[in-house]
């Protein structure tokens, strides 16, 4: 779809674009190629995909894979693109609030491939959604605004190292990225965006029954960045057991959370699990 076909369906079908919905459409057939080659598709794959929007990439997805559900909120968009694909067998098009849909619908994502230009305005709370899943997706390539992407990316003494890095790189391991510019998108957005590869990490980095606690530790710990890890983690632990962690674990007992790595966090949740 090009961004002169997407300016005609639009001045022919009026649809004033919802800045809070994120409503920017990815238009460069390149970007989108890109992003349909980075999840590695077959016929044997199922593929989730959120916000279609005119349904670009939905055109990718459904020749590229062997099943696709796209979950689309705004009822204007999901006529047209139900007009669309009506022909389409391996889609199935939902009229949901994904992150809503999410919560409410539990289900197991194993072997599954998430594939979106996500909505600016919830991408965060979905992949924390996705990461939190007691059976998560094989992958996900998802495009972001550019300073989300960073601060999936980052590690601990970096400024966007924060509880968002730690939620998401429990789980997935970021494989590969690439920056689309503003350009790349109708009405363009304010910032520049990108698409990231995080890939469920195999074995697994926190065991299964660690979650719950390993979750609880950091979002404690980042809480307040301007205090101490260990003066915040004391709100649940006793402050003696945390000293002595932090001293076995050779962490200063003055240092913030931002400056712990997702290992020291990882071996903290393990020893606090310990009798």
């Amino acid at each position: 779809m090009t961004l002169g076909e997407i300016k005609r369906i639009l001045r022919s079908t009026p649809i004033p674009l919802t800045r809070s919905l994120g409503q920017n459409f990815l238009h460069d057939g390149n970007q989108l190629r890109r992003i349909v080659a980075a999840a590695e598709l077959s016929p044997s794959n199922r593929v989730l995909e959120i916000g279609p929007g005119l349904g670009p990439l939905t055109e990718l997805l459904i020749s590229e894979a062997g099943h696709v559900w796209a979950l689309e909120k705004d009822l204007r968009l999901h006529r047209l693109l139900a007009e669309r694909f009506a022909g389409a067998p391996n889609l199935v098009l939902r009229h949901v609030d994904a992150l809503e849909w999410l919560k409410e619908n539990p289900r197991d994502w194993t072997g599954w491939k998430i594939v979106a230009n996500l909505p600016f305005s919830v991408a965060s709370p979905l992949l924390v959604q996705f990461a939190l899943s007691p059976q998560p997706p094989e992958r996900l390539v998802v495009t972001l605004q550019w300073e989300v992407l960073q601060r999936l990316l980052a590690a601990a003494g970096q400024p966007d190292y924060g509880l968002l890095t730690l939620l998401l790189q429990m789980r997935f391991l970021p494989a590969a990225f690439f920056k689309i510019p503003a350009s790349c998108f109708y009405p363009p957005p304010r910032v520049d965006s990108g698409c990231v590869t995080l890939q469920l990490r195999t074995p697994p980095l926190v065991a299964a029954n660690l979650i719950p606690l390993f979750v609880r530790i950091v979002r404690r710990a980042f809480s307040q960045r301007r205090k101490t890890a260990l003066k915040l983690l004391r709100g649940d632990w006793p402050e003696d057991r945390l000293t002595a962690l932090f001293g076995q674990m050779g962490l200063h007992p003055q240092v913030r959370a931002e400056e712990i790595s997702l290992p020291e966090f990882v071996r903290l949740a393990e020893m606090l699990a310990s009798p």
